[in-house]
């Protein structure tokens, strides 16, 4: 019933205009697939916009929380902002105000929300909870943010801790449990909240129990979700003993590799963006440290970086030898696995 409700949510931002546009870029997609040239028709339905590259936590295979970042820390202005949005409002009806950091150390984040629904926009956002209060909680229904995915990856604080470095348990807990307790005074049916486990290691023994958990809070959702691992060739101490819960298989050898086939083919590069901060265009999430800026929204319109030859040409190379990209190489698309 739930997610019912969190599918009505998208339809109702999902105009003539915008279907349209999803099918030509749907068309455009498979046309290049098929004759491995970079045709584009339409223009992105979905957007990651990044608040801030600030974080908390100090995840270990997590750039951000680690700050191995060679870009620098900010957070994004409320006028670039609304310039993103005059920009893409024809188009996208997706965005998750996420990439990298917590969202909620951005001091005006609500307010992206808040702007984005004026714009007729469906918003999601991933969190490690650790600054929702019960007033934040308030804030949060009132603002209208559809969707709420909050990082729970372990059901004790001793499990929890060995991969949210820093974090608190008890935290996340308080602050689901006052989400749900404020969308109940409100009476509102959103934001959908997910609980999204990371599988590792040390907590694939608790998956089971955060599905109870998660029902006694009254969480609409709860995702597990693989460990993208930097290290992973040679094993790595975080890998999960159980293959279904594992982004990579082992080898005869005894080496690693991610799972499934990949194919030159990605849906990323026509259905959607990445903007940092700062505002520069990077083709997808996997580019965390913006190593591939396509273009930069303070100097172009996001139409003239989407249609240019830089964009182009990204979107080729992936027909031509995904392989040879370095974000690509350890990027779930297009396999049987979860992302």
């Amino acid at each position: 019933m739930s997610t019912g409700r969190d599918l009505y949510q998208i339809l109702k931002v999902l105009s003539l205009r915008k279907s349209w546009n999803l099918v030509l870029l749907k068309v455009s997609y498979w046309w290049s697939k098929l004759f491995k040239r970079s045709v584009l028709l339409g223009s992105p339905f979905s957007l990651s916009i990044e608040p801030t590259t600030a974080c908390n936590l100090a995840c270990p295979e997590c750039p951000s929380g680690l700050k191995q970042f060679s870009r620098p820390t900010g957070k994004l202005d409320l006028e670039l902002h609304r310039q993103m949005l005059a920009q893409v409002k024809k188009s996208v009806f997706y965005i998750n105000y996420y990439f990298q950091g917590e969202p909620f150390l951005h001091p005006q984040f609500l307010d992206l929300i808040r702007e984005a629904k004026l714009a007729k926009m469906y918003t999601a956002t991933s969190t490690n909870a650790h600054f929702i209060d019960k007033a934040k909680a308030i804030e949060i229904i009132d603002s209208g943010l559809d969707r709420l995915i909050i990082s729970v990856d372990g059901i004790t604080q001793a499990t929890y801790e060995q991969y949210r470095v820093n974090g608190s348990l008890s935290k996340v807990l308080e602050a689901s449990a006052f989400l749900v307790e404020a969308k109940m005074e409100r009476n509102s049916p959103t934001p959908f909240l997910i609980f999204q486990f990371l599988a590792v290691k040390p907590n694939e023994s608790e998956i089971p129990a955060v599905f109870t958990l998660a029902k006694e809070i009254g969480i609409d959702e709860v995702r597990i979700k693989t460990a993208q691992l930097y290290d992973f060739k040679n094993g790595n101490s975080l890998m999960p003993e159980k293959e279904e819960y594992a982004r990579y298989a082992k080898q005869s050898d005894g080496t690693y590799k991610l799972k499934g086939r990949q194919g030159n083919h990605c849906w990323r590069m026509w259905s959607g963006s990445v903007l940092t901060w700062d505002g520069k265009v990077v083709p997808c999430c996997f580019d965390k440290d913006a190593s591939h800026v396509l273009g930069n929204m303070k100097e172009h319109s996001f139409d003239q970086i989407w249609k240019s030859k830089a964009y182009k040409q990204f979107r080729f190379s992936i027909l031509k030898n995904r392989q040879e990209i370095d974000i690509c190489k350890n990027c779930s698309e297009g396999t049987k696995v979860w992302s």
